[in-house]
């Protein structure tokens, strides 16, 4: 193989691909990038983790088609490290790679391409196309509330389902609930529900800032492809039934409190300043018209803010822990949210209004 690519395409590729390699690998050929030359001008860069798999597309000068596999970081970081606007020489025999920019020259350590492992997609019956925007809006809006608590693997990732004749995301980690809704895309209608796995959400996130337009997904129950222009990103599913999450979503709080979600989380953030790394419990004492966010710490002290806010039920106390209650605040881009609460004991529901797309849920702490 012999290729010749300019450093700036080569290393942006590279970016997308060397991602999803594990710095630890027992299998060493999992530590590799497969670089395939085509005799059509194209370099196409691979890496898996047998999970997931991104492979990229990208032109080059080829003089001998061919493929080889190379150590994905050790690469990444050498043509990071290459001069701005170099052309690099890719060139491989003999079981070593050879790289050439300028007056650098690296001879690396190769594994055959025949011995590196592809995930096998078969059939992918569901197929239609979404917004690159909507996508992300998808993911920023519920990946925070995915469980990292690998004995409930089923909760590591979003689950994508249609019903009512739209198509939902819900992310939970059994304290918190994101949920959104967006209009159901054609070729989605009777579709598997499925459970995207962590790290797809955030190699798919990292490579949707670059793609204009819309993503083709395709999928079955077990395998999900996403094409995004020179990118195509291929992941196996969590194999696990999600929760019924409608259960928790209450749909009786009767006691509405509508307040500016960046003053709300800003009160939250300096009062809990001072609670402690284990609870991270804000108290809420609302009263009519008038909020007040308090904290005690055993070893740290008390701080307590006011904040102003639209309420005109009957005053009661709640706890929430702060660290989940900034994070959904995070996410609502207006400046009014509405908190349906219940009682200190029951979810609290909160959201923009009626027609928002997103909505949440977190379950209240004893303080």
């Amino acid at each position: 193989m012999k290729a010749t690519i300019e450093r700036a395409t080569l290393l942006k590729s590279l970016g997308h691909v060397q991602s999803v390699v594990e710095r630890r690998n027992t299998i060493p050929i999992l530590s590799n990038v497969l670089l395939e030359a085509a005799a059509d001008g194209t370099l196409k860069l691979m890496a898996t983790d047998l999970d997931l798999q991104v492979v990229e597309s990208v032109p080059v000068t080829v003089d001998q088609p061919g493929a080889i596999t190379v150590s994905a970081h050790t690469l990444f970081d050498i043509v990071r490290k290459l001069p701005e606007g170099s052309q690099v020489s890719l060139s491989a025999a003999d079981g070593k790679m050879l790289i050439v920019a300028g007056r650098a020259r690296f001879n690396l350590q190769t594994l055959p391409r025949d011995d590196f492992p592809m995930i096998a997609e078969g059939d992918l019956p569901t197929s239609f196309e979404l917004p690159a925007e909507t996508l992300k809006q998808i993911i920023d809006k519920t990946r925070f509330a995915i469980s990292t608590e690998e004995t409930r693997y089923y909760l590591n990732g979003i689950f994508f389902h249609v019903a009512d004749d739209v198509l939902k995301a819900a992310a939970t980690d059994g304290h918190r609930l994101a949920r959104v809704t967006v209009a159901r895309p054609d070729g989605a209608e009777g579709m598997p529900d499925v459970i995207v796995p962590r790290k797809c959400v955030a190699e798919l996130r990292k490579l949707l800032d670059e793609v204009d337009g819309s993503v083709q997904v395709s999928l079955s129950s077990t395998k999900i492809r996403f094409g995004l222009g020179t990118a195509v990103l291929t992941s196996k599913l969590i194999d696990g039934t999600f929760p019924d999450y409608n259960r928790v979503i209450p749909t009786a709080n009767d006691k509405l409190l509508k307040i500016d979600p960046k003053s709300f989380m800003q009160g939250v953030d300096r009062v809990a300043t001072i609670a402690s790394e284990k609870t991270r419990a804000v108290k809420m004492a609302l009263d009519r018209d008038k909020i007040t966010l308090s904290v005690t710490s055993p070893e740290n002290g008390t701080a307590a803010e006011e904040v102003p806010g639209e309420y005109t039920s009957p005053g009661f106390e709640i706890g929430f822990n702060a660290r989940y209650l900034m994070d959904i605040l995070a996410q609502i881009d207006g400046d009014l949210v509405e908190v349906h609460l219940a009682d200190a004991a029951a979810p609290t529901l909160i959201r923009e209004n009626d027609n928002a797309p997103a909505l949440y849920v977190l379950m209240p702490m004893r303080v």
